[in-house]
């Protein structure tokens, strides 16, 4: 059930860190068994079809696996390579790409989106209610708009013919927000959307094009993709999605870019958190203040832990979830110097807590990572 790559070459220390790193232990042949079974029972539990883990710790890949099947007709095996739809856990990587822009004093938190002084101006309506046009960029990355949330009506899920531009405009006309932007915290998919779009005017780049430059490139990430909406459109090496009662392939997922429509391997999630956590491990894409911006929530967000695009706690760890049908996915990065992904091709309730706990057995099941 299990397929184990050979492990990517040791990320190399930037240029002026003087001391050589140590390589990293990597798990004996008891330690791997426990990590398996680990897995085993998490995907017994919930009928997991296919999973696939990454684990790095201080800036090197020490644990890369594969279990179960990618295809179960063809009974295809999960390797390290499969691609998966990782929901939610696009925001960081959303978030990142705003903050390179900030460091280049081209975007600022208090900016404005909508209206006369904001940076979509009228691009999507001739006027808008008073508070969205009060609407920051602060707010949308902290999810503090003052509405369109997920919990229920989501946007995003609606209107599934409309593209990224029609939707934003019937949005904005029919669905008031219900508080005073910055005064509450509502988790929005439909606030990165916005988010998204805000790349695009500044850059003069389509979303996907902006962030493969500015954020995946510099961390050596070169298969990630916006997945396509219909079985059809699976990409080569990209698992097959079984959604429990939900159908994976019934909504217009390409339309999700900037919060949830990236495709990619956990490898390619732990790079990116290896260069932005912050350490010297690995070189970091972003300046230190920058990151610590990025990873302090609003006084609104703080109750909900959720920073910039990260959920964060007082450790400090940082992380992320990602959920929709046919995927659960997490990414965490520790104050100990760990960082690693998990990805499955189903969702079934109780999933995604599930799915944190098991990563936290796994690397505790290694005494020498101190997790």
């Amino acid at each position: 059930m299990a397929a184990m790559s050979a492990l990517p070459r040791f990320v190399r220390p930037h240029t002026s860190f003087a001391q050589e790193i140590q390589p990293q232990p990597t798990p004996n042949e008891d330690e791997t068994a426990s990590i398996a079974k680990v897995a085993s029972d998490f995907m017994r539990d919930y009928k997991v079809p296919g999973l696939s883990v990454a684990i790095a710790r201080h800036g090197q890949f020490v644990y890369r696996n594969g279990f179960g099947r990618a295809d179960q007709n063809t009974r295809e095996t999960v390797t390290p390579t499969h691609l998966f739809r990782i929901a939610s856990v696009t925001k960081p990587i959303t978030s990142v790409a705003i903050f390179s822009l900030m460091e280049k004093g081209r975007l600022s938190l208090t900016d404005l989106i909508f209206g006369s002084n904001g940076l979509l101006q009228f691009d999507y309506g001739r006027k808008y209610d008073g508070r969205i046009e009060r609407i920051t960029l602060e707010h949308l990355l902290t999810h503090t708009c003052g509405g369109w949330g997920n919990t229920r009506n989501d946007p995003m899920f609606s209107n599934s013919a409309m593209g990224t531009k029609n939707l934003i405009q019937w949005t904005l006309k029919n669905i008031p927000l219900e508080e005073e932007p910055g005064t509450h915290y509502a988790y929005s998919n439909f606030g990165y959307c916005i988010l998204g779009r805000v790349l695009e005017k500044i850059t003069g780049q389509p979303y996907s094009d902006f962030v493969q430059q500015a954020v995946l490139s510099k961390c050596d990430i070169k298969d990630m993709r916006i997945a396509g909406n219909a079985l059809q459109e699976r990409s080569p090496k990209e698992v097959i999605y079984y959604g429990n009662g939900d159908d994976p392939y019934g909504f217009n997922i390409r339309r999700m870019d900037s919060h949830g429509g990236w495709i990619a391997t956990p490898s390619d999630l732990v790079q990116v958190l290896m260069h932005v956590d912050g350490f010297s491990y690995t070189p970091n894409i972003l300046d230190k203040k920058t990151i610590a911006i990025m990873t302090t929530p609003s006084a609104v967000s703080a109750s909900s832990h959720y920073a910039k695009g990260w959920a964060v706690n007082s450790a400090p760890n940082w992380w992320h979830v990602g959920s929709l049908p046919g995927s659960v996915t997490v990414v965490v990065r520790t104050a100990s110097g760990l960082c690693w992904a998990a990805f499955t091709n189903t969702r079934t309730p109780g999933m995604e807590a599930a799915l944190d706990q098991m990563m936290w057995k796994m690397v505790k099941s290694v005494p020498s990572w101190r997790a």
